[in-house]
């Protein structure tokens, strides 16, 4: 289902036995759900499998959501936390967040065949870090240490060349080395909070270098808009995502802050507490970039069991970003 059918499905007039059921009036933000670069690093493990056949193996999570790792386990992708654990000829497919420029070259050393699912917009992050370490930049990159993303774009350059910046307190306090210095963002953080940090960093560093454009993703910004327009004086606010999704935590961390009375993060439907919703007469429901749209309409359904939803969709842009295969892939999915 594209991410409208959910509303259009719940518009529908439900059971008759439904009258005599609560209202519950569900602000469905939009965009929600996945992004081009989740989309197309999914399809890249479906395509290896397609391809290959059995098993992929693919480092760490493809994605952060444990339904699409399931699924694709179920398939036949084998995740593994690091490349001794590929056998030499069994594929293998590098995760979304990207890889430190050691993974790659050990991949080579090994001669593994590996498909890289990095999300371009990650690698557009590694290319500016390249770019401005070669201009004779000290790097400050703001993120959140030991996710994936910070990991892989540290691992660009040599050890030293990075500074991470987690907080505005942090920005307040770093001492970086003499010289020429840029910034650079992970690209699923809070818009508002990051904004922040560039704030009080261009301020004590008037010299500082940036991106041309902003880091942090269009699907990040997106979603986290239209949580914006959703919060303002709901009662609760489900944000469906893993908790060791970067930007679904900041989607639920926006709810909060913009207005909504509670934000709660939840895996699936099934993890729902039917106790957060007593005295809930106004919900808003958004989906972080990993989770699928399955996990939206199946939520809603369970909600139809109790309540008689009334679905307001708030959409703040349209979204018609797509991401190009790895040539080789690309070819078979072609071939059919």
């Amino acid at each position: 289902m594209q991410p409208d059918d959910a509303a259009a499905t719940l518009a529908a007039p439900q059971r008759a036995e439904s009258a005599n059921l609560p209202v519950l009036t569900v602000r469905l933000a939009s965009p929600r759900g996945f992004c081009a670069g989740v989309d197309r690093a999914i399809r890249i493990v479906e395509e290896a499998l397609r391809r290959y056949g059995t098993p992929v193996y693919v480092r760490h999570e493809i994605v952060h959501n444990q339904t699409v790792v399931a699924d694709l386990r179920a398939k036949g992708a084998v995740f593994v936390d690091e490349l001794d654990s590929v056998p030499a000829d069994a594929p293998v497919v590098f995760s979304a967040h990207g890889v430190p420029k050691s993974v790659p070259a050990e991949a080579d050393r090994r001669k593994l065949l590996y498909l890289d699912a990095t999300c371009p917009l990650v690698s557009k992050v590694h290319r500016e870090a390249e770019r401005h370490f070669a201009n004779g930049c000290h790097i400050l990159l703001i993120g959140h240490e030991g996710h994936p993303e910070v990991e892989g774009t540290i691992g660009q350059l040599p050890a030293g060349s990075i500074s991470l910046v987690q907080t505005a307190q942090d920005a307040e306090r770093i001492i970086p080395p003499p010289g020429r210095l840029a910034f650079i963002t992970q690209t699923t953080l809070s818009v508002d909070d990051t904004a922040d940090m560039v704030a009080i960093l261009r301020r004590r560093f008037p010299g500082l270098e940036g991106p041309k454009r902003e880091d942090i993703c269009y699907a990040t910004t997106n979603r986290q808009a239209a949580v914006k327009a959703i919060a303002p004086g709901a009662d609760l606010v489900l944000v469906i995502g893993s908790a060791n999704s970067s930007n679904s935590q900041r989607l639920r961390e926006v709810a909060e802050r913009c207005g909504a009375a509670r934000a709660l993060l939840i895996p699936t439907e099934a993890a729902l507490d039917w106790s957060v919703l007593d005295g809930v007469r106004t919900l808003g429901l958004s989906a972080g970039a990993s989770a699928p749209e399955s996990l939206v309409e199946a939520l809603l359904a369970r909600l139809a069991t109790r309540y008689r939803l009334e679905i307001d969709e708030r959409r703040v842009t349209e979204e018609d970003v797509t991401f190009k295969l790895p040539a080789p892939l690309a070819e078979a999915a072609q071939a059919g």
